[in-house]
């Protein structure tokens, strides 16, 4: 158990030197604090960190794509590019989502 637990915990922890990562896992903190000062339900809680979690995994896959990649090759390449961009993308979808559903539920708070 430890050969898989201790690389896990590693890769976390590196995880918070990447930028990108590091700006999601900020976000979703000040989401969380914001949920204290609001007084998020139990279905908002689990919604809400069920998207923080999904935002911050998938960018978490993103920077290893692009790790990846740029292990493969440097250079200018029309199908790293679209395969970089392609993850990128399932970022922002999810970043989308996320926003949406803070909105629906500050709607829901404010209503």
């Amino acid at each position: 158990m430890k050969k898989k637990f201790f690389p896990a915990i590693h890769g976390f922890i590196n995880a918070f030197k990447d930028q990108g990562i590091l700006i999601q896992m900020i976000l979703g903190c000040g989401v969380i604090l914001f949920g204290f000062l609001v007084h998020f339900s139990y279905m908002e809680w689990f919604v809400v960190l069920l998207a923080i979690g999904l935002v911050v995994g998938l960018e978490m896959m993103n920077t290893c794509i692009e790790r990846v990649c740029d292990l493969y090759s440097t250079e200018p390449n029309e199908k790293i590019e679209k395969i970089k961009d392609l993850a990128a993308g399932t970022v922002l979808f999810a970043s989308i989502i996320a926003l949406v559903i803070f909105v629906i539920i500050m709607i829901h708070k404010v209503i």
